[in-house]
């Protein structure tokens, strides 16, 4: 291929495709440059004055290069990788850095390999970071766990391409044997680690970073994201479902340090997708805070590239692979055409490509393992009136802990002033474990909803102010293979959606999806759910015992903080 690339570039022969009258973003310079695009086989083989054996005329458009989304679990989306594909690339993003740990803590190795399968029919690069913490934390129970042994061998694997966020970030810290294993397995590999470090610095930050972590997306603050930049980290600017930040934090860029930061979705549901976008979502985001807009397409395309060492990607410049979004303006990135290695794959928002032959195989079904749930079973009894309580913070994942009066009859906390009652259900073993807690701020009266979408561990969260109703909320899933529910306690209403890849993604079409989950988030709404909430998107990270400051696991109440358990009673 190179004689051909050569001669192309020389115009001894014509180029299989030319962007004429192109507008581009020099990532490699931070200029803006104009020039036709030559495109040969899956390279760019010129910019200057080139004819193609087809063309395509830019006039009033802008090419960049395809986007990089540097943190993301796709089964956050709810779809299969192939459907997944079918709305990230028609807005521009052609390669993704995937940690399926989501899945991975559902289904062990088997999930791995599903979401490398899955993606192999698509025009986006999926790179597999093998997950790091299954389960996220030793306090929980999940549905498989990778030790240092298991991380030894698997880091090794072909289709692996480096190792997940390190979420327990104590372990680390702490010098922990099995961690250690496993920084030193993807050291020994020659493989990038990601990290996740929410509110950790100083002397800490320090011992985390080394055990040669490269990333953290878990930055709460600009002055957090410029700490972690000085310290040599790739900081991550999100634009997930669930956090809404990245127009504060990105205020942390400079001329000094632009060239530290990526962009990422981390967790974005197919809704947001479909209406608002990925990267060229958080593109128009930033910009509108007032970052330069070459800055904001260097940081989601070339330093990504940079950072991961996925060479020649992330330009356009001779050699560069043509991975290429064009839009009308640096403003609105809205995206007209999308090419992934030289060919046009997405067209006006709309894929190029079929996605109809999804591999489904029946090592990530049926993963729902439960026994017949009663409404005793969601009786909580308490010592006193004074109880823990955990409290919402909206727009982020984070949960506060309020100590409260709560009021008990016949031996059972009467759920009241905002204040819901909250269960983790482990639905992998039947274990039959049932954490309770309570939780204020959520608003939402009159049933239970419940889901099996629980970072990182998925057991079942189920949330409501009626025993009954979340007895029946949790048969229901277990019933459905996965999925979301709400219990309308009034009629007795079951409302569903079946979630059955590993209880957390769906083998249907995007469409028939999305259609489904906002029927069921207006329901949610309609009970009273925050409208500030992602409803059910948020309700799915009240068991994530790796982010501050209290979250609730199958096994009890957790104070992150502390790293350790806490109990509900409170003097």
């Amino acid at each position: 291929m190179l004689e051909k690339y050569i001669n192309a570039a020389a115009k001894r022969s014509k180029a299989d495709i030319v962007l004429k009258n192109a507008r581009f973003v020099n990532t490699l310079t931070g200029k803006i440059q104009a020039g036709d695009i030559a495109i040969c086989g899956d390279r760019i083989v010129g910019i200057g004055s080139y004819e193609g054996q087809r063309e395509y005329d830019m006039s009033g458009l802008t090419v960049l290069p395809g986007f990089i989304d540097s943190h993301v679990h796709i089964e956050s989306s709810m779809l299969s990788p192939e459907e997944y594909a079918a709305l990230v690339v028609p807005r521009g993003t052609t390669s993704v850095i995937a940690d399926p740990h989501e899945i991975t803590n559902v289904c062990g190795m088997d999930g791995v390999e599903y979401i490398y399968k899955a993606s192999q029919s698509v025009p986006l690069d999926v790179h597999i970071q093998l997950p790091s913490c299954v389960p996220a934390t030793p306090f929980e129970t999940s549905g498989a766990i990778l030790s240092g042994d298991d991380i030894a061998v698997g880091i090794c694997r072909s289709e692996v391409f480096g190792l997940g966020e390190f979420m327990n970030f104590p372990g680390v810290i702490g010098a922990d044997g099995d961690v250690i294993k496993k920084l030193e397995a993807a050291h020994r590999a020659g493989k990038i680690i990601d990290g996740h470090a929410p509110c950790v610095t100083g002397d800490d930050l320090n011992a985390y970073l080394c055990g040669g972590i490269s990333t953290d997306h878990e930055c709460a603050t600009p002055e957090e994201m410029e700490v972690k930049a000085d310290a040599g980290v790739y900081v991550q600017l999100r634009h997930s479902s669930s956090i809404h930040d990245i127009a504060a934090n990105c205020k942390a860029v400079n001329g000094g340090n632009m060239r530290r930061f990526l962009m990422c979705t981390d967790d974005r549901h197919a809704a947001d997708l479909r209406t608002k976008g990925h990267i060229d979502d958080a593109l128009r985001t930033v910009v509108a805070a007032g970052l330069d807009p070459v800055w904001a397409v260097t940081i989601a395309t070339l330093n990504a590239a940079q950072c991961y060492n996925l060479k020649w990607r992330g330009a356009i410049a001779p050699f560069y692979f043509a991975d290429l979004a064009v839009v009308d303006d640096l403003q609105h990135f809205n995206v007209r055409y999308v090419f992934k290695n030289g060919v046009l794959v997405a067209q006006s928002g709309k894929p190029l490509f079929d996605t109809s032959n999804r591999y489904l195989p029946q090592s990530v079904l049926n993963t729902v393992h439960i026994s017949e749930l009663k409404p005793e079973d969601f009786v909580l009894k308490l010592k006193g009136q004074r109880a823990r309580v955990m409290t919402l913070v909206p727009g982020t994942v984070l949960t506060g802990c309020e100590v409260m009066n709560v009021r008990s009859a016949n031996g059972d906390v009467v759920p009241e002033n905002d204040v819901l009652k909250l269960a983790v259900v482990e639905r992998h073993k039947y274990t039959g474990n049932i954490g309770k807690g309570l939780l204020k701020g959520y608003g939402f009266k009159g049933g239970a909803l419940g889901i099996t979408v629980a970072h990182d561990s998925h057991n079942i969260i189920i949330l409501g102010d009626d025993n009954a109703a979340m007895a029946k909320a949790a048969n229901c899933l277990r019933d459905i293979g996965g999925g979301m529910v709400i219990v309308e306690s009034a009629t007795g209403a079951v409302h569903s959606l079946t979630l059955d890849i590993g209880g957390l993604m769906s083998s249907r079409s995007a469409d028939a999806l999305i259609a489904e989950s906002s029927a069921l988030y207006e329901r949610a709404y309609a009970m009273g759910t925050d409208r500030r909430l992602a409803a059910f998107m948020t309700l799915a990270f009240l068991s994530l015992a790796v982010i501050p400051h209290v979250k609730l696991l199958d096994t009890g109440l957790f104070d992150v903080d502390k790293f350790c358990f806490t109990d509900i009673n409170a003097e």
